[in-house]
C-alpha cells in the first residue's frame, strides 16, 4: 500500500527529504516520474501507460504536502519502515486504505523507478 498525508499536516516539510523515491511534494507543486528517480524519456508505467518521465502532473493537494501513490513504495527496498511516518511530528503520514500493494508489488515499483 502507499502512504498518505492527512489534513492534520502542519507543512513542516520534515518528510520530503526522507523519501527515497521523491514521492512527497509540497502542496501546490506539480510532480513528475523523473523527479528523484532514474526514469528518463518515454517510459511505460507499471499500469502500461506510455508517457514522458518529465511530464508534469497536477498537484494532488494544494494546501498541504502530499504523496504520489504511483511513486510511493513505503520505503520497501530502502528502509525497514516508511521514513515519512518515522519523522512526522504530528503522525499524519498513515497507510492509504485506497492503495493496497504487496511487498512484491512495492519492490517492482522500486525497481521500475531506480534502474
Amino acid at each position: 500500500m502507499a502512504i498518505m498525508i492527512t489534513d492534520e499536516c502542519i507543512n513542516c516539510g520534515a518528510c520530503e527529504p526522507e523519501c527515497p523515491n521523491n514521492a512527497i511534494y509540497e502542496g501546490g507543486a506539480e510532480w513528475t516520474y523523473a523527479d528523484g528517480t532514474s526514469l528518463k524519456g518515454i517510459i511505460d508505467t507499471l499500469d502500461g501507460e506510455e508517457l514522458d518521465a518529465e511530464q508534469k502532473f497536477d498537484p494532488k493537494d494544494m494546501d498541504v504536502y502530499y504523496i504520489v501513490t504511483d511513486k510511493c513504495t513505503e520505503c520497501v527496498g530502502f528502509h525497514d519502515e516508511p521514513q515519512c511516518a518515522a519523522v512526522c511530528p504530528v503522525d499524519c503520514c498513515v497507510d492509504d486504505p485506497d492503495y493496497r500493494e504487496t511487498e512484491d508489488e512495492l519492490l517492482a515499483k522500486k525497481d521500475f523507478m531506480h534502474l
